[in-house]
């Protein structure tokens, strides 16, 4: 009996010293929330670029012709539809983060969740920063596939403060960012599926393994 409650004491010891080194208030209804607003965006970009009725134009050759006409005359607007996917997807992970952790008693505002941001915003930022240089040279084609790594590798470089399964997803993105640089025609097509589809299927897990 003297085994067991040590035991469960060096138990409750661990899952202490675990919530105090790793921010595990992470709504898994806020990566499902994302990957939608990343579908609709990616289909918002779709038509702004080649139009409502041109599904026949996911091939290399299509989209090198659209750079000089409807994707560079557009960008803004593209540019526009992505901030307003991240702008969205950010509020509705705060708010429900936020939810799940006043639900839990779990404290928002810590060292956990300063490292956690330290660690997504050194390559966020300089993957922002790229894209936009990018942009200004003019090379749209490496524009999906350079968001799609900056964003696995924040991922990958996050998960040490929070669930291991944000890994998992960091290098699949990584993985399919550098698909859409060798197959840049489709990049729009991976960068739907690892914001949008992989989301969703990340968020729906999480939610799950940890919220229920």
């Amino acid at each position: 009996m003297k085994e067991n409650e040590i035991q469960d004491e060096l138990t409750s010891i661990r899952s202490m010293m675990e919530r105090s080194s790793k921010f595990i208030s992470l709504s898994g209804l806020s990566g499902v929330m994302a990957g939608v607003y990343a579908l609709i965006g990616a289909g918002v970009a779709w038509w702004i670029t080649f139009g409502a009725d041109r599904f026949d134009q996911l091939n290399y050759n299509a989209y090198n012709d659209m750079v000089d006409g409807p994707l560079y005359s557009n960008w803004q607007k593209l540019a526009i539809t992505g901030i307003i996917v991240f702008i969205a997807s950010i509020v509705t992970g705060v708010v429900l983060t936020l939810r799940k952790a006043k639900q839990k008693g779990q404290s928002v505002w810590g060292k956990a969740s300063k490292q956690l941001l330290f660690n997504l915003a050194v390559p966020l930022v300089t993957g922002a920063v790229l894209v936009l240089i990018l942009i200004a040279r003019g090379y749209f084609s490496v524009v999906a596939s350079t968001t799609l790594i900056f964003y696995g590798l924040a991922l990958v470089n996050a998960s040490n403060v929070t669930y291991k399964d944000v890994q998992y997803l960091g290098i699949i993105d990584i993985l399919l960012g550098l698909l859409a640089a060798l197959l840049p025609g489709y990049g729009l097509l991976f960068w739907a599926i690892g914001f949008g589809v992989l989301h969703i299927v990340y968020g729906s897990i999480m939610y799950l393994k940890y919220d229920r």
